[in-house]
């Protein structure tokens, strides 16, 4: 056994990795609002979009910038890049596949569930396989009881973060959710850290991949950027009850024109009588 520290730089990488959880939270609640006051490929256009905020900045870039902060005393820590990249991948996926489910499901409770679960164990599966692709020199075990806590708290996590998005729509709400939902992904991000134990090995060998800093920082910030770009294509798009108030408004107008035409139909103009001009001898 050696000594393990997930938090080298103090509190700077949590509280970072929270911060940035809620953001991508946030815009993922804010976009499945718009796709829910939208349809045909528009829908599926905002419902992509809040995969990319939820699964890429609110999951898998906070679970990284967390993983800044840990270190293994005395030995070199790289990442295989391919299967970083996946894993980013995979949490889009499954977080895109679980709004869908929820989205089209119409509020249905197995919907959820299975959205949820689905979620869950997609969650889970990214922060496991972010694991899986660190290098060192060293051998890594996990305890099994932990581990499953871990699972749950992300299955748990991910069916109240996809019932936020069935029932948040106002910004106040929103933005409580979104702080819910943060605390929840940091949660099962610690608590599968809490179960893995690391036994250096006698001999150090060189490791392959790469650096955190020379892969990860511009892979989050490309995602970032992204999310940055969503960020400003939902401040300049109508909120869901601008779109209920213009369509009210249309229907009004709609309605008037209809009732005008039947009052037309029913009670047509009468004809003009031309009468015969008499001429008047002076």
């Amino acid at each position: 056994m050696t000594a393990v520290n997930h938090f080298t730089y103090g509190l700077l990488t949590p509280l970072l990795a929270y911060v940035m959880s809620c953001i991508g939270s946030m815009l993922g609640l804010r976009l499945t609002a718009q796709a829910h006051a939208s349809r045909g490929g528009a829908r599926v256009r905002w419902l992509l979009g809040a995969a990319i905020s939820i699964g890429g900045t609110g999951v898998w870039v906070m679970h990284f910038i967390a993983m800044m902060g840990f270190e293994v005393e005395g030995i070199q820590i790289k990442y295989d890049v391919w299967l970083t990249a996946a894993s980013a991948v995979v949490a889009i996926v499954v977080v895109g596949t679980g709004l869908f489910l929820v989205s089209y499901g119409r509020g249905r409770v197995i919907a959820l569930l299975g959205g949820g679960l689905l979620t869950g164990l997609g969650v889970a599966s990214m922060h496991y396989l972010g694991m899986y692709a660190m290098n060192m020199s060293a051998h890594v075990s996990y305890d099994r009881l932990t581990v499953g806590a871990s699972v749950a708290i992300a299955i748990v996590a991910s069916t109240v973060a996809l019932w936020f998005t069935l029932r948040v729509k106002r910004p106040i709400w929103i933005t409580g959710a979104a702080l819910v939902m943060g605390l929840a992904v940091a949660g099962m991000h610690y608590t599968g850290m809490y179960a893995m134990h690391v036994s250096v090995d006698p001999e150090a060998s060189p490791v392959s991949g790469a650096d955190a800093l020379d892969f990860l920082v511009p892979l989050m910030t490309v995602i970032s950027l992204i999310t940055l770009t969503m960020l400003l294509m939902v401040i300049l798009s109508p909120s869901e009850e601008e779109l209920h108030e213009d369509a009210e408004l249309v229907a009004k107008l709609e309605l008037r024109r209809r009732t005008a035409q039947q009052q037309q139909l029913t009670y047509p103009a009468p004809v003009p009588q031309h009468q015969p001009m008499q001429a008047r001898r002076r």
